[in-house]
């Protein structure tokens, strides 16, 4: 269902799935705690886990946890590459539903896309488990129109380019001997350890 941004932010913040365009791939979202939406819609399995997205870092921060030496090392990462098509996988804290990630409760995916109107719906919305729009193991859908007759159920956003850049995002995990590139997408993350 097409609905205005008003309308399409509130159907979010009432538990309802909905897509919207990000610097990348179209995002298919809920609230956090709303995350079985999203695996069901996709047939998704349990063990790819989603990502965490906002408008702005400091949204995030609540959601992870790590040393004064780990902050310091992914705010500069963050610094360089944020907003972005960067994902960066780091420890969760206990703020994160266990069904966002129920495979590893222990981490969480997180990003800021480089996109005016997805920032304007995160802010509005709060963090959003997200991913890409498709049927689990098939591309990414990157056209309204292939949103609407796949993911009929879905609401979207009323006249906007869906269309980002058709590449996934970077994942990066960090891990006790720094960073570890889970999938190179757009960005090209330099490696320090």
């Amino acid at each position: 269902m097409n609905v205005s941004l008003e309308n399409l932010v509130n159907a979010a913040k009432n538990g309802q799935l909905i897509s919207f365009p990000t610097d990348t791939v179209p995002a298919l979202a809920s609230l956090p705690a709303q995350a079985e939406l999203i695996f069901n819609a996709k047939q998704r399995s349990l063990d790819k886990p989603l990502i965490l997205m906002a408008a702005k870092a400091e949204d995030l921060w609540d959601y992870v946890i790590g040393d004064p030496r780990e902050l310091q090392t992914w705010q500069n990462v963050i610094n360089q590459y944020w907003p972005g098509a960067l994902t960066l996988v780091l420890p969760a804290s206990k703020k994160v539903p266990l069904v966002m990630n129920p495979h590893d409760i222990n981490t969480i995916g997180v990003r800021v896309p480089n996109n005016i109107i997805a920032q304007n719906i995160l802010a509005q919305t709060g963090p959003l488990a997200t991913t890409s729009v498709n049927l689990s193991g098939q591309p990414a859908l990157e056209t309204l129109s292939e949103i609407q007759t796949y993911f009929p159920e879905v609401i979207t956003l009323d006249s906007v380019e869906y269309k980002g850049l058709g590449i996934p995002s970077t994942v990066a995990k960090w891990t006790k001997n720094g960073w570890e590139i889970l999938r190179q997408g757009e960005v090209q993350l330099i490696i320090d350890h």
